[in-house]
């Protein structure tokens, strides 16, 4: 899509989202407040040719022959990134593992500021595992800076804190299944969440050589066993204090454990249901930086649906808390924009660093900084324009091209 070069030229909601999937050429995003990652950019105009962001300028710099798509006084952020999402929009990844799926998760996540993704296959068969394993190939050759690659959330997890998981698919792991995860490598199989004590040292190793990053989750390790996880490849806890061993005076378990490794990161549901905000607040003073934001996703989110099924078992959506009959919590209905405001109301944390908790760490933990998680030039140009005070989510820009505006961004204020 190719923009005249004038003074007054502006670009509207509507124009740009006509490009949904081409990038626009050259333009400048203006009148709006700039979270870089490393910055707080007032009076700044962002400058986004094809894809890539070129850099922030002064806006009274602004060459005069640069269309402005006008921000409308919003914050902008770097596009949030979701290491776990098993569901959205009315669907179930583990229910449907198919390109329309991923459609659909991807266009119910723009909605909420969300641009890259993990899809979140929970335990299920081998056979499932390999057909997300080649659905996800197949679709990242399309999209590969909307899907980030796969998560695999099980089956190698302990029985004990399987929680919703199905415990008919839990099971020990096995070598030829592992061998074929090395082969599909991290480009695809970006995350496995896994018991470190019930899995092999051997085969932890294999994974995170293969550059996986391996993540504890569902698990019942002691502080020693989790430690020894941590040397054989774990660089990961999923979502931090739930379907994990707790920190006890005289038992450290994997929470204890993870608190006392610095460089170890941690995924966290910020929802109020799973975690309360005391805790959340000691693990950002104890992990800094490695505290990542996770929504944890379920099909409830954007959809109008009160119940869905997860391994098996019906769970019902209820006062934004997705619950089973027996009470076990399954999945969360929350959104990223919704976990950093959480994150700034509930529990202290500024905006500026409970945005990178939901871009710029998520980014780090998976290895993919180099292009995703800030203002930068060089970087992708997925942004999220948001309101800062009620935490609502106005546009969303993928790929350089606007994919997704709320009902007020649609007309321009003139320069």
């Amino acid at each position: 899509m190719t923009m005249p070069s004038r003074v007054t030229t502006e670009l509207t909601a509507e124009t740009l989202s006509r490009a949904s999937e081409e990038p626009c050429d050259r333009y400048a995003l203006t009148h709006c407040t700039l979270y870089t990652g490393h910055q707080i950019l007032r009076d700044h105009a962002l400058i986004i040719e094809g894809a890539t962001l070129v850099g922030a300028v002064p806006t009274a710099h602004l060459a005069s022959d640069v269309p402005q798509l006008d921000g409308q006084g919003w914050a902008v952020a770097p596009g949030f990134i979701d290491l776990q999402l098993n569901g959205c929009g009315g669907v179930m990844f583990n229910d449907a593992i198919t390109a329309n799926t991923l459609d659909t998760l991807h266009r119910t996540n723009l909605r909420s500021g969300t641009t890259s993704f993990l899809p979140t296959l929970i335990t299920t068969s081998d056979r499932a595992m390999q057909e997300a394993i080649a659905l996800v190939t197949q679709y990242r050759h399309r999209f590969p800076q909307r899907v980030l690659g796969l998560h695999l959330e099980g089956p190698y997890l302990n029985p004990k804190r399987s929680g919703i998981h199905n415990k008919a698919y839990v099971r020990p792991a096995d070598s030829a299944m592992v061998s074929h995860l090395v082969e599909a490598g991290p480009a695809v199989v970006k995350l496995v969440t896994l018991a470190p004590e019930m899995v092999p040292e051997d085969c932890i190793r294999r994974l995170a050589q293969a550059g996986i990053l391996v993540a504890a989750g569902h698990t019942d390790a002691s502080f020693e066993q989790a430690l020894a996880g941590f040397k054989a490849g774990v660089g990961m806890v999923t979502h931090l204090f739930n379907a994990m061993s707790p920190w006890q005076g005289r038992s450290p378990g994997l929470v204890g454990a993870v608190f006392s490794q610095p460089d170890i990161y941690a995924g966290v549901i910020v929802d109020g249901h799973h975690v309360h905000y005391g805790s959340v607040g000691l693990a950002k003073t104890l992990k800094q930086d490695r505290l990542v934001l996770v929504s944890d996703a379920t099909p409830p989110v954007g959809a109008a649906i009160d119940s869905f099924v997860i391994g098996g078992q019906q769970v019902f959506y209820r006062d934004g808390k997705c619950i089973s009959a027996d009470g076990t919590l399954g999945g969360a209905a929350l959104t990223l924009i919704e976990a950093v405001g959480n994150c700034v109301r509930e529990v202290g944390i500024p905006l500026e660093e409970a945005l990178r908790m939901a871009t710029l760490y998520p980014a780090r933990a998976i290895g993919v900084d180099d292009c995703l998680g800030l203002l930068q030039p060089g970087y992708t140009a997925n942004l999220t324009l948001f309101d800062p005070v009620n935490f609502v989510v106005k546009a969303c820009i993928a790929q350089g091209s606007l994919a997704w505006a709320s009902a007020d961004f649609v007309h321009p204020i003139a320069n």
